[in-house]
């Protein structure tokens, strides 16, 4: 019996056909910007999304990285939610490497950052503050998905007060696919967007930073500098264009099986429902039991991420089938039997 497992949308294996793809892949060297298909990729990323250009990087972490590299400079200071992954996931890159202070503020509970708390946030010019630069917000934000309109009035704030605008869009396509919009009318409002291909579009790994010309010049030596650059990467490249061609509708299954599964796990006691969000269910469950199910769970080949906190995630992805929502909705209801 094969493992269920919920712990993310990073787990996802290359499915055979991606694996062709992989093999059959044209490649070269891209630290000279020979290597065909990246090129492709980034072409091909750019374009959809209305950008001049971009560049395939390892991980989304080194994607966001380059780009508030590419932004600011040393000193500069970036807007961020206090809850985001550039601030609270990435090890403090933007301040270790790029010496750039993030001013985090608290998110509203659809995932917003407040624009009146990110306009008081930001400095006047004087030399007692950091230059205030960026805007970096979050689409999807523990899968909940920026309203469009507030998209827009983010945008309206940078432009008045001179800011850039970055989006961590991670999971940018949940979010295209969630509004039923192409993600282009996401990403019009920025000025860069970071996007991963190894969730849940399926992709062994790598992500692509998009731009104007002049950023992914500026973030193509940071990646070098950071290590990021990377030879034959053809073979990587044409996974994420599988990806691109064969997994951005099919996300809307996972949406879909996210929902039957917090259906399923609704109504057992001792399990409260605290939200679905596209791909991601949250639930609480009691603390004192956290070890027990864990245990219970594993003997039932389920694996999701159970750490300290009585509240839980749970994850849909390609690798997940309906079978499989049903063993872990089966196996929370003979737990909570007991």
């Amino acid at each position: 019996m094969d493992w269920v497992d919920l712990r993310s949308d990073t787990v996802t294996k290359p499915t055979q056909a991606m694996r062709a793809a992989m093999l059959d892949a044209d490649v070269g060297d891209d630290v000279y910007g020979e290597d065909p298909t990246v090129n492709a990729l980034q072409q091909r990323l750019a374009g959809d999304l209305g950008f001049e250009a971009g560049l395939f990087v390892p991980s989304g972490t080194q994607s966001n990285l380059l780009a508030l590299m590419s932004h600011c400079e040393r000193g500069d200071e970036y807007i961020v939610g206090a809850d985001a992954h550039t601030y609270k996931f990435e090890g403090g890159g933007a301040a270790v490497l790029g010496s750039i202070q993030p001013q985090p503020i608290a998110h509203d509970v659809d995932g917003s950052l407040p624009l009146d708390k990110v306009a008081a946030a930001i400095k006047p010019i004087d030399p007692h503050f950091a230059r205030t630069r960026l805007l970096a917000l979050e689409n999807t934000w523990h899968g909940r998905v920026l309203p469009m309109d507030y998209l827009q009035a983010a945008h309206d704030v940078t432009r008045e007060r001179g800011l850039a605008l970055h989006l961590d869009g991670a999971r940018l396509y949940n979010a295209a696919v969630a509004k039923g919009v192409p993600a282009r009318e996401i990403a019009k409002h920025f000025d860069s967007v970071s996007i991963c291909l190894s969730k849940g579009l399926g992709a062994p790994v790598g992500s692509v930073l998009v731009g104007s010309s002049a950023l992914i010049d500026k973030a193509r030596r940071w990646r070098k500098v950071a290590g990021g650059g990377w030879r034959q990467a053809g073979m990587l490249a044409a996974a994420c264009l599988y990806a691109l061609d064969h997994h951005v509708g099919r996300l809307a299954d996972d949406h879909a099986r996210a929902a039957r599964l917090a259906d399923g796990l609704r109504d057992i006691p001792g399990v409260k429902l605290l939200g679905l969000h596209t791909n991601m269910v949250f639930v609480d469950v009691p603390q004192a039991r956290l070890r027990e199910l864990d245990a219970h769970l594993r003997a039932a080949q389920v694996r999701i991420s159970i750490g300290y906190l009585p509240t839980l995630r749970l994850v849909t992805h390609l690798d997940i089938d309906d079978a499989g929502v049903k063993r872990v909705i089966d196996a929370f209801r003979a737990f909570f039997a007991d």
